[in-house]
């Protein structure tokens, strides 16, 4: 299964899962939840994962690396700061957290299956693969780190 390593972006990978998502809210069973319950807690969601992805994004750009998910071989340095001490991944975190918003806007049972395939997905295909290509860039300073903070939360 190397052929999808490090071929589908993650955000692309979410947005897909969106659309399944919606596809299946339509279907049986709905949730009783209140729509205003469901609308806070959606945008609550939804920004938690925002401020994850906004503050990745802006140590990377502080440290001048690549965000390019399909090509970690490029990163030029080892961010490790900020929002990097919470999560090895918080992009990935900010992803997960708009699709689990996502299925509670939609209101159905069967949308929560999107982040439940998210989470694995991205581990296999796209985390994996980094952690290993960083592991060569950077050596002892990336292990030490790895074995310090968590892979999500």
């Amino acid at each position: 299964m190397h052929s999808l390593e490090l071929k589908i972006p993650p955000p692309i990978f979410a947005f897909l899962l969106g659309i399944a998502m919606w596809g299946a809210s339509s279907l049986e069973p709905h949730l009783a939840i209140d729509a205003t319950f469901r609308w806070t807690a959606a945008i609550v969601l939804a920004l938690v994962g925002a401020m994850f992805d906004v503050l990745a994004l802006l140590a990377f750009r502080k440290s001048r690396t690549t965000i390019d998910p399909l090509r970690p071989q490029r990163a030029s340095t080892f961010v490790a700061t900020g929002v990097y001490r919470v999560t090895r991944n918080p992009m990935y975190v900010g992803l997960a957290f708009f699709l689990v918003a996502w299925a509670v806007f939609l209101g159905a049972l069967w949308p929560f299956v999107g982040p439940v395939l998210f989470v694995p997905y991205v581990n296999r295909f796209q985390i994996e693969p980094e952690e290993r290509i960083l592991a060569k860039l950077f050596g002892e300073d990336y292990s030490r780190y790895s074995a310090e903070v968590r892979r999500w939360l």
